[in-house]
């Protein structure tokens, strides 16, 4: 389980690792507005107050590292 991020400049890689089958609409549609469609799809975003928002949200779902 990924620990709480705290918005910042840095570039996050943020990969799905969990299906979101059997999850909630609200994860569901989080994990949408990311970019992120199925298990193994990375995007890169920038750490601002509304990404943090939503990978805090599916935090069990996902994977984050920071970019150098």
């Amino acid at each position: 389980m990924a620990k709480r991020i705290q918005p910042s400049d840095a570039k996050l890689e943020i990969t799905q690792l969990k299906s979101y089958v059997g999850e909630k609409q609200n994860m569901r549609d989080t994990l949408r507005s990311l970019g992120l469609k199925r298990p193994g799809n990375k995007v890169v975003r920038t750490a601002d107050p509304v990404t943090v928002g939503m990978v805090n949200t599916v935090a069990h779902l996902v994977k984050v590292e920071e970019v150098k």
